[in-house]
Order: structure tokens, then C-alpha cells, then sequence
């Protein structure tokens, strides 16, 4: 009768064990989000250059998040699975370059990257292992050069303020799908361009049209501060 009762025990738990990773693992896109570091950096916190050096005056990313079409999102899905440097030691020089860190005290960028692995990452094993979702996230910034694309339609990273309306359109018009904005506030108040949103297949490789867009607290006139 024991043996028997051990026997469901182990085959509930099995079950338990694989509804629990099925379930934590099912998404149904990505945000690719990428900040402005002139707005991270332009309040009262202030911001602390990585250990590289300052980064380039350039869009950086902050992440690749798995997301339901329902506005939630999974989070830390496999604690067995954390960042291992060693998986992307030949993204390195690339992950420096494209996905530093502002964070104080100054860093190479590893705890960044390890939290948005662990965090997000780790919810896309369905469809990613770890190398491919850093160098997913890399390949979507090259194919999305912001900086560019707003330069390109007239506005420039020099602390003017520019119409949400102007900067939603000349993404939109370049990369043929609606973006979502986030502002933040600068030390004195004003609200600045911080993150730009765009929605991602389940594959990491292709822009989609967002299902849902986050709910950006931005003015109808915002600036967009140098850096």
C-alpha cells in the first residue's frame, strides 16, 4: 500500500512539475525595448557609466520580455536555468557595445544582463536558450537603428522637444508597425523620450504589430535630451 502511494505520489508530482514548466514557458510575444541612456541618465538618480567607459550616444538595450496578449507577462520561469557569462563569450564585445549598463556603482554589465536573463530570458527557453536570446536581442538592434530613423525624419538627440505624435509616426513609417513610448522625467521635472517599445514574434527575428502596447506616461511634447 506505501510503495503504491509513493508511486502517485511521484507521478503527481511529475505532472505537477511539468504543468508548472509548460505554463511558465507559453508566451505569445516579445517587447524589444530599447533606452535612450541621455534620459536615463538626465535624472535627479543620475546614472553611473560602465566600467567600459561611457557608451556611444546611441540607443542601448534594455530587453527582450516575453508577453501575453492580456498585458501580463511570465517572470522568472526557471531558477535551474541562471546566466552563464561563458554561454556568450563571443557576444561579449557586442553586449558591451549595444546593451551597456547605467546602473550605479559602475559595472561591465554582467548583472544586468544576468537579471534580464533570469528574469525575462529565462520565460523564452520554449523558443531560445541563452545564446540564441542575447543574440536575438543583438541582431533586432541592428536591424532597428532608432537613432537613425528619428535623425533621419528631423529629430535630434539635443534637448528639443519634439510631438509624441512626430516621433510615433517616423517609427512607424520606417519600420511599417506602431511603436509604443516610454517617457521618464528629468531632474527638472520635464518629461523626456526614455524607451522605445516594438513587438517581436515568438522566434525573436521578426517585428510584428503590437497586440497590446504599454501605457506610456508621456506628454503630447516631450524632449529628447543629448547625452
Amino acid at each position: 500500500m506505501q510503495s503504491n502511494n509513493l508511486l502517485l505520489l511521484i507521478k503527481l508530482l511529475t505532472l505537477h512539475s511539468l504543468l508548472v514548466l509548460s505554463t511558465s514557458q507559453d508566451f505569445d510575444f516579445f517587447y524589444f525595448v530599447q533606452q535612450w541612456p541621455g534620459s536615463y541618465c538626465d535624472t535627479k538618480q543620475g546614472c553611473c557609466y560602465p566600467s567600459t567607459g561611457k557608451p556611444e550616444s546611441d540607443f542601448g538595450i534594455h530587453g527582450l520580455w516575453p508577453e501575453y496578449n492580456d498585458g501580463s507577462y511570465p517572470s522568472n520561469c526557471d531558477p535551474d536555468s541562471p546566466f552563464d557569462a561563458s554561454e556568450i563569450s563571443d557576444l561579449m564585445s557586442q553586449m558591451k557595445s549595444d546593451w551597456p549598463t547605467l546602473a550605479c556603482p559602475s559595472n561591465d554589465g554582467q548583472t544586468f544582463w544576468a537579471h534580464e536573463w533570469n528574469k525575462h530570458g529565462t520565460c523564452s527557453e520554449s523558443e531560445l536558450d541563452q545564446h540564441g536570446y542575447f543574440s536575438s536581442s543583438l541582431n533586432l538592434k541592428a536591424q532597428i537603428n532608432l537613432l537613425k530613423i528619428l535623425e533621419d525624419a528631423g529629430i535630434h538627440p539635443n534637448g528639443s522637444e519634439y510631438n509624441l505624435s512626430s516621433i510615433i509616426g517616423a517609427i512607424q513609417e520606417a519600420t511599417g508597425y506602431t511603436p509604443g513610448i516610454e517617457c521618464n522625467k528629468d531632474s527638472s521635472g520635464n518629461s523626456q523620450l526614455y524607451e522605445i517599445y516594438l513587438c517581436v514574434d515568438k522566434s525573436g527575428s521578426n517585428i510584428i504589430e503590437c497586440p497590446i502596447l504599454p501605457k506610456g506616461k508621456c506628454g503630447t511634447s516631450i524632449e529628447f535630451p543629448s547625452f
